[in-house]
């Protein structure tokens, strides 16, 4: 076996080791990487032949295998099975800083595997994972122009911190990832507690800084073990198909681009391409079917190239959009609430072509989402769920589970929302918030977060503050930047960023921005940050026309709680043998919901609060507590020759023995008191097994003592 070549960094005070050289040889390139305690082995593999398939066919995967943290997966089967939310964001993570860095039509087929060997999730699995997903391809022969790096920046107590710990996130107001390469950033995702624009730049060039380091890590080991680069040079396109597209369409694309109407524009662009098909079939009919088809396919391409270059130029020369758009001019707007009627709450936002609904959920603690990964969190109590049928973009297509897109814009508004939910002690809910995208033409997972919001205020969560959200964009050209507010896919397609700002009047609640030029100046992020600031506020005007605050309680649909807190060591007493108990108690009051936790807080629902008050006193009653000098009003249930037994309240009693019923002499009980009967007891004695002392006689007003008569005729007699 050959011997592992060693490469260590002190990373701010962490040791960062990668080895490379003895395990996973036969792939393209393979390295584990060491970060403290945690530990990532990423191996790249590369096909030998480009694809056919007409994009760029990597894929980055990320498994964190629960033997890393010492744990044995749930579930009936007992080993990991598909790709967790987390690992699927990951994934995305890590892919989308490394996707830029490739050239244009590169196609080989690339797999990137990062498994989590041993994780602390206080040294970060998944920066260290985007650092061997770099480091793998900076080492292997496919034409990759980084390398990148990614750091977790955190700010407790107004101090930036560098990969922050678990404990040090609980006390952070900013969750930020950044990632790029050694001279600019290229992706970010973040979650703020309503953070000012100025703080976020400040964060990400903290992070730019750190990042560096790691790039130039990295170049060390490159230059020591790199293989060579293949020679890959961009296909271009056949100069004549070209030419013919230049000559024939040139002056009707410039037309209908400047008619600012999408269906105009794409009914024209069909127009042109069936025309090419149709001309070319003919031109070149004495060439093979493959040689014909790239032909069409190459002038085709023209087309759209052509399309893009004039709409870039109008917008950067002449300011305005594919729309006809001012470049920080937001879409037409519409909010409504209160669609339906049964749901707990629900909402429509409109923007433009982009449509979203949005229903949410309450539900008990007890329904929360349940995790199986490395940290310590074992639960979710808010869920955010977009879900992108094929119909909201006019096709016919795959309709099914979530795809990666799916599950990242949905973690995206969930992010976004989350910062504003109160805390679980003030609103003892598990929420879910379903988006459904009816119509898309961009910014899909924005309109999401408007609508989720909407719907949140309508279901009455008390929310810190209304939350909007709004996708900026980019055209760089011939080094003029031009910022462009609220952007269509169009836009998105032919632009160099996506950068997608939410939040409240107040600041940021997230960020995501992912760029296809190398890198941006803190000056462009600055102006896209204050641009989006002053969208975010007009759409926030909007939503809260439609809803102005949260109503001030939950939906007549929704379930009421209560909570109460009881002692631990009484939760046996509440849920009795074999939960009959609690069966009983549920029964009794309407299949009322009950959830109790070993800390011994216990929570009821129930859509009316009838069953809950009543199920509340049932379970004060089982779990009450007499004390020593206290004085109860209880019910004769049981006479003995010796006292009698009398309940304090259900499932309580104490004995009254029968010396203790009256101040006089009792001959008989049943003298004194009667089997029924209600009387005052003062509690005088509780003895190691739980059993009560009880006096009746403690709460009678003692007789006044008699008057001994004076004896006068003894008294003669004495004399």
């Amino acid at each position: 076996m050959s011997e592992a070549k060693i490469f260590e960094f002190d990373f701010n005070g962490r040791p960062l080791r990668v080895e490379i050289g003895e395990v996973a040889k036969q792939a393209t390139s393979a390295a584990l990487v060491y970060y403290g305690d945690t530990s990532v082995l990423t191996v790249t593999q590369a096909a030998n032949e480009p694809s056919s398939m007409g994009f760029f066919p990597m894929m980055v995967n990320y498994t964190e295998k629960l033997y890393a943290a010492g744990k044995i997966p749930g579930g009936f089967f007992k080993r990991e099975g598909k790709p967790s939310e987390l690992e699927t964001l990951t994934a995305r993570l890590i892919d989308r800083p490394l996707r830029p860095l490739f050239p244009e039509g590169f196609q080989y087929e690339i797999q990137i595997i990062n498994t989590v060997m041993s994780g602390n999730t206080d040294h970060s699995p998944p920066m260290t994972a985007m650092l061997g997903s770099s480091l793998t391809l900076a080492l292997s022969p496919m034409p990759f122009e980084g390398p990148i790096a990614g750091v977790q920046i955190g700010r407790v107590e107004g101090e930036f911190v560098l990969n922050p710990t678990e404990e040090e996130l609980e006390l952070s107001d900013i969750d930020l990832i950044v990632a790029g390469t050694a001279e600019a950033v290229n992706m970010v995702e973040a979650g703020a507690k309503q953070v000012d624009e100025d703080t976020m730049l400040d964060a990400i060039e903290f992070a730019q800084g750190w990042i560096t380091k790691l790039c130039d890590f990295q170049k060390e080991i490159v230059a020591e073990l790199g293989q060579e680069k293949m020679d890959f040079v961009v296909d271009t396109l056949e100069e004549e198909p070209a030419q013919y597209v230049i000559d024939t369409f040139k002056d009707a694309i410039e037309k209908t681009v400047r008619t600012f109407d999408r269906e105009k524009r794409g009914e024209d662009i069909r127009a042109m391409k069936d025309e090419i098909e149709s001309v070319f079939e003919e031109k070149y009919a004495d060439l093979d079917q493959d040689e014909r088809k790239q032909k069409i396919k190459d002038a085709k391409s023209k087309v759209d190239q052509l399309v893009a270059e004039t709409i870039r130029r109008i917008v950067v020369d002449e300011k305005i959009r594919p729309d006809g758009r001012k470049l920080d001019e937001i879409r037409p707007l519409n909010s409504k609430v209160d669609l339906f009627e049964l749901t707990h709450g629900s909402a429509l936002f409109t923007r433009g072509q982009t449509q979203a609904v949005s229903i949410t959920t309450l539900g008990a603690l007890g329904e929360h989402q349940i995790i199986d990964g490395l940290g310590d969190t074992d639960n979710k109590r808010f869920m955010l769920h977009y879900n992108f049928p094929p119909y909201s973009v006019g096709e016919v297509g795959r309709y099914g589970p979530p795809k990666r897109r799916e599950i990242g814009h949905g973690a995206l508004g969930e992010r976004a929302l989350a910062q504003v939910l109160p805390d679980e002690e003030d609103f003892p809910y598990t929420i879910r918030v379903v988006s459904e995208i009816l119509e898309s033409n961009g910014s899909t997972s924005q309109a999401s977060i408007c609508a989720g919001c909407m719907s949140l205020m309508a279901a009455g969560v008390p929310l810190a503050a209304p939350v909007a959200g709004i996708a900026m964009g980019l055209v760089h050209e011939n080094g003029e930047n031009r910022v462009l507010s609220d952007i269509q896919g169009l836009e998105d397609h032919i632009g160099d960023m996506d950068f997608k700002v939410a939040g409240s009047k107040e600041g940021i609640t997230a960020l995501q921005m992912d760029i296809k030029i190398k890198g941006l100046s803190k000056d462009v992020l600055r102006e896209a940050l204050m641009q989006a600031k002053t969208g975010r506020l007009h759409i926030l005007d909007n939503m809260l026309e439609a809803i102005p605050e949260p109503r001030p309680e939950v939906s007549k649909h929704a379930p009421k709680v209560k909570i109460m807190v009881i002692d631990p060591d009484k939760i046996r007493d509440v849920i009795g043998p074999g939960g009959k108990i609690i069966s009983k108690i549920i029964e009794e009051n309407d299949d009322v919901k009950i959830d109790i936790e070993q800390d011994g807080r216990v929570t009821i629902m129930h859509t009316e609060m009838g069953p809950i008050e009543s199920a509340l006193k049932r379970i004060e009653e089982l779990v009450r507590v007499a004390n020593v000098g206290e004085v109860y009003k209880g019910k004769v249930v049981r006479i003995e020759k010796f006292g009698a037994f009398i309940e304090l309240w259900p499932g309580t009693d104490g004995l009254c023995h029968i010396s203790k019923l009256a101040h006089e002499r009792v001959g008989k009980v049943e003298d004194v008191i009667k089997l029924g009967d209600r009387v005052d007891v003062k509690v005088i004695g509780i003895d190691d097994r739980g059993r009560i002392d009880l006096s009746r006689k403690a709460t009678l007003p003692r007789p006044e003592s008699p008057k001994k008569p004076e004896n006068k005729d003894k008294k003669t007699e004495k004399q």
